[in-house]
């Protein structure tokens, strides 16, 4: 006979960093709305309760920040997640004023330096035949798209990669923020302080001295919201792009038959980048806290009380995937929440997907075929985001 352990969940369980998906799928048959007594709160695991949170900022707030770690969790929340940590109306003004600077125009005319930067990594490390996907290429170009994006000299960019890393690393058995993550904190806030002080004294053509300059109706950016932005993005923009394009090239390696395609025809890299953030989301969960009572699933939530929304199982929710456990090119994806919905919509979207389009086009267009070493697989022990920390990579060039 058969014994079926208990339901349990924790984004800081190591086992669920390896594989969430079959705790996901009892968490939405068993349990949508799930309560962890230990760490005091409830999760969402059904697609359309993560939406319809998502979109309804009456109910759920932002302004706590929306990681789980209690040195990352409160209302300070901001100055390391700008106006990802806020609601209405700080952060339609934020946003605004944001969006000022970082606009469609700006990202669309990254594209052929993107593209550049991708071949500059990738044509070393085709040609030696065998490299690390994540610290040859992966983790590479995303930290030098947004540095190039905010004006990070390359000199300091491996610096603030191993910053960022660190800064979403969690220990084993540890509920929080590690003590060289906070150190890691520190040092970027130092290191981007210096930089918003240099942008004011001198103009340079990048974002930060944008960011510092752009207005609405008269309001600019102080120096500490400029900080924070900066904070957001070398976390969200670098590390989640990263983690994209490493759980895409595993997930290929895993379905040969599907990244055939891609491979085939290089016209299939945006379906291989769709699946990818459906299939494996680089996002797994957001917190939000709970602004007045609510109701969900039969369960009554008071206010005050933190609710995690668990994308990666919302994307794999049988109810709107037909196979969601199959990884699928030939798929719809349209109703993906890998960033989000609403206000909060990820406002870095068209970037990350436009950065993994041109990554894996370029690799599609010199790769007949990959292979990954499995005893070299190393993950990332994150709680909010998933993805690989080491991919051994040996290619077929065509």
């Amino acid at each position: 006979m058969t014994t079926v352990a208990p339901l349990a969940y924790s984004p800081y369980d190591y086992a669920i960093h390896e594989d969430p998906y079959p705790t996901y799928a009892r968490l939405r048959a068993e349990a949508p709305v799930f309560y962890n007594e230990e760490l005091d709160f409830f999760a969402y695991a059904r697609h359309a309760d993560v939406l319809a949170a998502f979109r309804d900022v009456d109910h759920y707030s932002n302004s706590y920040g929306v990681s789980l770690d209690p040195a990352a969790f409160g209302p300070e929340a901001h100055r390391a997640m700008s106006f990802l940590a806020m609601d209405p109306p700080r952060h339609t003004r934020m946003r605004s004023i944001v969006g000022k600077s970082f606009t469609p125009r700006r990202v669309a005319a990254m594209e052929e330096g993107i593209r550049q930067l991708a071949v500059s990594h990738l044509e070393p490390a085709l040609q030696a035949g065998s490299f690390d996907f994540i610290a040859d290429f992966a983790g590479r170009l995303p930290m030098d798209v947004i540095s190039e994006l905010v004006g990070v000299p390359a000199s300091d960019r491996a610096e603030v990669r191993r910053l960022a890393d660190l800064l979403v690393h969690r220990e084993e058995g540890m509920d929080d923020i590690p003590q060289e993550g906070l150190e890691a904190a520190l040092t970027l806030a130092g290191y981007y302080a210096e930089m918003v002080a240099d942008r004011r004294r001198h103009e340079r053509d990048d974002l930060t001295w944008s960011l510092l300059h752009a207005e609405v109706d008269g309001d600019r950016l102080s120096d500490d919201e400029v900080i924070g932005f900066l904070f957001l993005l070398v976390v969200a923009g670098n590390e989640t792009t990263t983690k994209l394009l490493g759980n895409a090239w595993y997930w290929g390696w895993r379905n040969p038959d599907q990244v055939a395609k891609p491979l085939g025809d290089p016209g299939r890299v945006s379906d291989w980048v769709e699946e990818t953030l459906r299939y494996d989301a680089s996002t797994q969960m957001l917190v939000r806290v709970t602004r007045q009572p609510v109701r969900v699933q039969g369960t009554d939530i008071e206010a005050g009380r933190r609710v995690l929304l668990l994308i990666g199982s919302a994307n794999r929710d049988e109810a709107v995937f037909a196979g969601p456990e199959a990884y699928d090119l030939d798929r719809s994806t349209q109703d993906l929440v890998s960033f989000g919905s609403g206000r909060h919509f990820c406002m870095g979207a068209p970037l990350a997907r436009m950065e993994a389009r041109i990554a894996l086009g370029e690799l599609a267009a010199r790769v007949r075929a990959y292979d990954v070493d499995e005893t070299g697989i190393e993950r990332v022990h994150s709680i909010n985001v998933r993805g690989f920390a080491a991919l051994p990579t040996t290619v077929t060039p065509r």
